[in-house]
């Protein structure tokens, strides 16, 4: 009988490629699960949704209309102001919060005292209350206070601005700006501090001024983080809805007179308000695609760094 000869066991050893990728799905896991579960599928159920006659009182008697809440939406007059206002808001606020975020970054990371004092300040209003900032902004521009009178030095007019149907609109948009620059200041020192001090001593040497340097190398090394912040502050943008109900007092959304409604508060006041669950979900699904284009939009305009 002749004894059979035993092969010794290989050993299989991941590449170092393959056990990085591991690791990282191992990480990005969670957040996957996260949002299947919080976005994707309620995604879905509000896109079924939408082309239903659905009522929150009595979901089971939803009947499928098709393309009809959309019809409706597209025909409304209320969800053309709406647009136009949300538009207004992120026709403003972004370029001002962007310009002011990489301003106010800039002068901060400079060799000043007490550069972690202004760090903190400026972020502040980020963690505040949206309620309660929109709170102290309507006492500062009530009629004849400080705010209020303030402005009229530039020409506008000494009256209580979020009650001034021409005035209401642009209220919402200071309160915005105010809310958000601290936060993106944050993003753009964390970009500053990544781009190499070398370029900035060798276009010193080259005879390269402040707003040379700045136009040629800043600029350019923060293209990444421009992106980013444009695409953030937009999203958010379309998304305003604490400033305005405060505005709105918890009454109908979009006082004075509506001029202060978005997409957003048209959403929440004919899908859950008025409990018009598959008309609402049809709102939804055509702010998602407006985000979706707007995004897009932005990544031709913008670019990513290659």
């Amino acid at each position: 009988m002749v004894s059979g000869q035993i092969k010794p066991i290989r050993k299989v050893h991941k590449t170092g490629k393959e056990s990085d990728t591991l690791i990282g799905l191992f990480f990005i896991f969670p957040f996957i699960a996260l949002w299947f579960i919080w976005f994707f599928l309620p995604f879905m159920q509000s896109f079924i949704r939408s082309f239903q006659d659905a009522n929150f009182i009595s979901l089971e008697d939803a009947k499928f209309i098709g393309l009809t809440n959309y019809i409706n939406i597209l025909k409304d007059p209320e969800f053309h102001s709406a647009l136009l206002h949300s538009v207004i808001i992120v026709a403003v606020s972004v370029p001002a919060i962007t310009i002011l975020s990489l301003l106010i970054a800039l002068a901060v990371n400079q060799n000043i005292m007490a550069k972690g004092l202004f760090r903190t300040i400026y972020v502040v209003p980020y963690i505040t209350s949206p309620i309660a900032a929109a709170t102290v902004f309507m006492v500062l521009f009530r009629k004849d206070n400080l705010m209020a009178k303030a402005m009229s030095v530039f020409g506008f007019p000494n009256t209580t601005w979020f009650s001034d149907v021409n005035l209401a609109l642009f209220f919402v948009i200071i309160l915005f700006v105010w809310w958000q620059v601290g936060f993106f200041v944050i993003i753009y020192l964390a970009g500053l501090q990544d781009v190499p001090k070398e370029l900035y001593e060798a276009a010193t040497v080259d005879g390269a001024g402040t707003f040379r340097r700045f136009l040629n190398i800043t600029v350019p090394s923060l293209k990444p983080v421009t992106f980013f912040v444009v695409t953030v502050v937009t999203i958010y943008a379309f998304q305003i809805y604490d400033q305005v109900a405060a505005i709105s007092r918890y009454g109908v959304l979009g006082q004075p007179a509506g001029r202060t409604t978005t997409i957003i508060t048209y959403f929440i006041q004919h899908g859950i308000r008025y409990m018009e669950i598959g008309y609402g979900c049809a709102a939804v699904v055509i702010f998602t695609l407006i985000i979706l284009a707007v995004t897009f939009i932005q990544k031709i305009l913008i670019g990513k760094e290659d």
